[in-house]
C-alpha cells in the first residue's frame, strides 16, 4: 500500500515559536479590555479599580464618555420567557414569571469604541433582566469558553505585559510569551484562541457567563451553576466576517428588521469536584444540562442613546435565588466595573452625553 499522507512537518523555530505566540498576545492584548478584573482590596498599592483602569486607558487610549472596557457596543431589548426546568432549582422571580423583560448589550472587548469588528474573535453579550418586584439580574457573557486566568492579580500581570513600550507605542513582543511560560493555566485559553475566528453575526455566536454561581431555592438548598446562551438562529456560526469595520451592528439591525432573535438560556449543574472558584479551568465530564427558558430580543438602539447606555452590567447585581461563588474575579470586577462607569459619567464624548447611573 502507497502512503499518500504528507511528510512530517519539521518542527518550527525558535524565532517562529516567538512569532505564533506574538501573534496570539495580539489577540489577547486586544481582549484584555473584555474584563475590569481587579479587586481594590487586594494590594492597595497596585489593584486599585482606578490603578487598572489606568492600565486600560494606557493600552487602549482614553476615548471619552465610552466604556473602559466593551467600548464598542449596540443596545438590545426584549424579553425573557421561562421554562419550568430552573424552577425547583432557584426561587428567583425570573424563572418562575412566564415573560421578564430584558435589556441588553452586544460588544466587542475593547476599550476602543472604533476598532474594526474583525478585529478580535471574541464578541460579548450583557444583560439585565428586569423583575417585576424591582429586582434585577445583571450578567456579562462572552464568546470565549474560559477566562485565560484565574486571579486579578494574574490579569493585571497579563494587562501588563500588553502594554504598549513608551519607546515604540507597541507592546514588547516577548513580554506576553514570557507571562505565558509563567501561568500554564492559560493553556486551555490559547487552545482556543489559536482556532477562533471573527464571526460575522453577534446573532449566531454562543455566549458563556465563565464564572460559576449558586442557584438557591425556597428551602435554601445551594446548586452551584456555569451559564450561557445558545442562538436558535439557523445560520452556519462559523460564518466568515465580511469586509468592512462596522459590520456586527449592521447585520443585527437587518435581523431584527425580520423577526425577534432567540437564545436558549442554558444552566450547567456542577459536578463534585468541579472547580466554582476559578474561570480558568473548564468544567469536564457529563453535566446536566438545565435549559432555563428563552431570551427574546426584539429591537436594537444605538448605544448613544439606547436604553442600555447608563447600565453598569456589574455581575453582582443579582435576585433573591441567585447568588455569587468564591471566584475572585467576581467583586474584583464589580469594584472597577464602577470605577470605569464613575469615569466615563463625569464625560461627554461627541457621539454621547454624559451619562446618568442606572437604577439599581
Amino acid at each position: 500500500m502507497v502512503d499518500h499522507s504528507s511528510p512530517p512537518k519539521p518542527p518550527l523555530s525558535t524565532a517562529s515559536r516567538v512569532i505564533r505566540l506574538a501573534c496570539i498576545a495580539g489577540v489577547v492584548a486586544v481582549m484584555a479590555g473584555a474584563f475590569a478584573y481587579v479587586n481594590g482590596t487586594l494590594d492597595p498599592q497596585r489593584l486599585r479599580p482606578k490603578t487598572l483602569v489606568n492600565a486600560l486607558e494606557t493600552n487602549n487610549g482614553v476615548h471619552p464618555g465610552f466604556r473602559r472596557n466593551h467600548a464598542k457596543g449596540v443596545c438590545v431589548a426584549g424579553y425573557f420567557e421561562s421554562s419550568p426546568e430552573a424552577r425547583a432549582y432557584s426561587s428567583a422571580q425570573v424563572f418562575s414569571e412566564a415573560r421578564t423583560p430584558v435589556v441588553g448589550r452586544f460588544a466587542l472587548p475593547s476599550g476602543n469604541p472604533y476598532a474594526p469588528d474583525s478585529s478580535v474573535p471574541i464578541r460579548s453579550f450583557a444583560v439585565q433582566f428586569n423583575q417585576a418586584n424591582g429586582q434585577q439580574w445583571r450578567t456579562g457573557m462572552n464568546s470565549m469558553p474560559v477566562f485565560p486566568v484565574g486571579t486579578p492579580e494574574a490579569f493585571y500581570q497579563m494587562l501588563k505585559a500588553g502594554a504598549p513600550d513608551p519607546a515604540t507605542g507597541k507592546p514588547n513582543p516577548g513580554n506576553m510569551p514570557a507571562f505565558f511560560a509563567a501561568h500554564p493555566e492559560t493553556a486551555a485559553f490559547l487552545a482556543w484562541v489559536k482556532t477562533a475566528k471573527p464571526s460575522a453575526s453577534y446573532a449566531t455566536e454562543t455566549y458563556n457567563g465563565i464564572n460559576a454561581f449558586y442557584l438557591v431555592g425556597a428551602d435554601g438548598k445551594r446548586q452551584a451553576v456555569r451559564w450561557g446562551v445558545v442562538p436558535q438562529s439557523q445560520d452556519a456560526p462559523d460564518a466568515v466576517a465580511p469586509a468592512g469595520n462596522d459590520f456586527l451592528e449592521k447585520d443585527l439591525v437587518q435581523r431584527l428588521a425580520s423577526g425577534p432573535l432567540r437564545w436558549q438560556l442554558n444552566m450547567t449543574l456542577a459536578n463534585p469536584g468541579d472547580p466554582l472558584d476559578d474561570a480558568s479551568k473548564t468544567w469536564t465530564g457529563e453535566h446536566k444540562v438545565l435549559n432555563a427558558g428563552t431570551l427574546v430580543l426584539q429591537s436594537s438602539q444605538p448605544q448613544a442613546d439606547g436604553d442600555c447606555r447608563d447600565i453598569n452590567f456589574d455581575p453582582l447585581v443579582l435576585p433573591s435565588g441567585i447568588e455569587a461563588s468564591n471566584d475572585p474575579l467576581l467583586a474584583a470586577r464589580s469594584a472597577a466595573y464602577a470605577s470605569s462607569y464613575l469615569r466615563r459619567a463625569g464625560e461627554v464624548s461627541p457621539l454621547h452625553s454624559a451619562p446618568q447611573e442606572s437604577k439599581q
